[in-house]
């Protein structure tokens, strides 16, 4: 995070003001991809005049961040009156889609818009592997298209490479892939359970000999996404102990396509709907974030002692899908193991893991257009 990025997230944290908002459209989505965690049934999704008056009280609460995710957003048919209505109001709007459908018009479309980025789902440098994850045939080349369609209108690009056991030895090409198309990459070793609690897909985790390879590759620099990872860096152990766990809740949070708030897409823990109270009513007044903001690092059982305090990217929306929220992140606690070979309290308690299969058919489309708090590995362009 750069030093002004820095400075203004510590004087929303201090003011209270919610910095950036992801807003998923839809989870319905053209991709069926195997380690999705959403369903893909449209359950009554907002209308356009409910996002409208939804973005009118964001710009009123201080949002200048807006994160336009899905499911797939271009089977929006709304979605350039949203992105325009969002630009109106002067926020700094990024999109996460697969690009499949993106052509020649929405291309030039976004880049007039002025949006500030476009986050592209890709597994793969090799069409049949990326195909076989999201189990849409010819998804690859159409995504592709659509990458090199923005890249020619000046659009920023990121490819959003997900590693699981499908694709774990494909990494160093697609960075490649994306040096060559001029695209910036992200690599993400993390698969989350599905938001109807079915841990089951956690089983497309790459092994812990992978995940270190992944961590101690010279050619990724570690990062955290600068709104879901703490407001500051590795700290001294002291101040890591008064230090927040992470951004969600505090200074960003996370709005289904139903009106439902949560800290953080990553961190499922109810928090209101924008239907029938109104967002800063939500974020004020909410039990739910307030207890997520009474979370300190010094508080989380089994962290505060912990040697990994000072550094560890512990999400608290991973704690809370194990049970305990106010508990140690297991998955967490196992990069931290890759990053330094020590392992935690946590993981000593446990003694070694076991990972369950996947079941038949789990999942349905998991890109990161839909994963928000989990450790990024940010290679540079």
């Amino acid at each position: 995070m750069s030093g002004l990025m820095h400075e203004l997230g510590a004087k929303a944290l201090k003011l209270g003001i919610p910095l950036s908002v992801q807003l998923d459209l839809t989870y319905r989505c053209n991709e069926r991809c195997v380690h999705c965690y959403l369903d893909h049934d449209d359950h009554g999704e907002m209308t356009t005049p409910e996002i409208k008056d939804l973005l009118d009280q964001l710009a009123a609460a201080g949002v200048l961040f807006l994160i336009l995710s899905g499911g797939e957003i271009f089977l929006r048919r709304d979605l350039f009156e949203i992105v325009e209505y969002a630009r109106k109001l002067m926020f700094s709007v990024k999109l996460k889609t697969n690009a499949v459908m993106i052509r020649k018009a929405k291309a030039k479309r976004i880049a007039d818009l002025g949006v500030a980025s476009v986050q592209i789902s890709l597994y793969s440098h090799r069409a049949e592997v990326h195909d076989a994850i999201t189990k849409l045939p010819g998804s690859f080349a159409h995504t592709i298209k659509g990458a090199r369609l923005l890249r020619a209108n000046g659009v920023r690009v990121i490819f959003a490479n997900v590693l699981m056991k499908h694709n774990v030895d494909d990494y160093a090409e697609v960075q490649a892939l994306a040096a060559g198309l001029g695209v910036e990459y992200s690599v993400d070793p993390t698969i989350t359970p599905m938001l109807d609690g079915d841990r089951s897909i956690l089983g497309l985790n790459i092994a812990p000999e992978e995940l270190e390879q992944v961590f101690r590759d010279s050619t990724l620099v570690g990062n955290a996404e600068e709104f879901c990872a703490p407001p500051s860096g590795p700290l001294a152990e002291a101040d890591a102990l008064d230090s927040l766990p992470c951004s969600a809740g505090h200074t960003a949070c996370y709005v289904s396509p139903y009106g439902d708030l949560y800290p953080c897409v990553q961190f499922p823990l109810p928090s209101g709907n924008v239907r029938n109270t109104r967002f800063l009513e939500i974020w004020q007044n909410s039990a739910a974030l307030k207890e997520v903001r009474a979370i300190t690092m010094a508080e989380l059982q089994g962290c505060s002692s912990c040697v990994h305090g000072g550094s560890c990217s512990r999400c608290p929306g991973l704690a809370y899908t194990e049970g305990n929220m106010r508990g140690p992140s297991t998955q967490d606690c196992e990069k931290s193991l890759a990053l330094t070979g020590v392992p935690s309290p946590n993981l000593l308690q446990k003694g070694p893991a076991t990972k369950p299969e996947p079941a038949a058919g789990a999942g349905s489309q998991r890109s990161l257009s839909g994963n928000h708090a989990v450790i990024w590995m940010a290679a540079q362009r």
